[in-house]
């Protein structure tokens, strides 16, 4: 059985993916805390991949499916990854790093969280194809890239619910994008757009 959070179909709003339509399972819990977090991990629906499943055959025409949390690395497992491959899915899974993958996830996107979060673990993933860094202006995205060098690289400005501070913080990931063009600009669409 797995805890999960909600289960909805929308746009990916962030990263590589951005504006392709998604199925996001949405795990519930986390092993970190971060200030800026914006789910509520208070409830959950204890669910079999059987009900998993089903749950995602409303939206059969799309086989993309976003694995997300909290942090999915805690429940996630090769069962489940197993059945979403055998119906079609591309799985994709965005992670804190802090814990062990199923090798058959097909996307593995790395949001390391160690700047915002006490007492981080080291990083424990085998393989990364997108590092996806909160920007917060105070500190440098440079040693997570050293880490997944061949990663695709996304910078998003942190969004702290003040609306001054997000513009100037987002002013400074453009600068720094600019003298570091490895980087990409990875805004959240889907608050912009005011969708899920």
């Amino acid at each position: 059985m797995y805890r999960i959070n909600e289960i909805f179909y929308s746009l990916q709003g962030e990263g590589r993916h951005t504006g392709r339509p998604a199925v996001f399972v949405r795990f519930s819990g986390c092993n970190l805390r971060c200030p800026f977090c914006d789910t509520d991990f208070s409830g959950y629906t204890l669910m079999s991949a059987d009900e998993i499943m089903t749950k995602l055959h409303q939206w059969a025409a799309c086989r993309f499916v976003v694995i997300t949390g909290g942090e999915p690395s805690l429940q996630i497992d090769d069962a489940l990854v197993g059945r979403l491959h055998q119906a079609g899915y591309y799985v994709a899974i965005e992670t804190n790093g802090t814990h062990a993958l199923p090798d058959a996830i097909d996307w593995v996107t790395w949001s390391p969280k160690d700047q915002f979060a006490p007492n981080v673990p080291p990083l424990a993933l085998t393989r990364i194809n997108e590092v996806k860094v909160v920007f917060d202006g105070a500190h440098d995205p440079a040693p997570y890239l050293q880490q997944a060098p061949d990663a695709y690289a996304c910078l998003q400005p942190c969004d702290t619910g003040d609306v001054a501070l997000n513009q100037q913080i987002t002013t400074q990931c453009v600068d720094y994008i600019l003298q570091h063009p490895q980087w990409h600009l990875s805004l959240q669409t889907h608050k912009l757009l005011n969708i899920q």
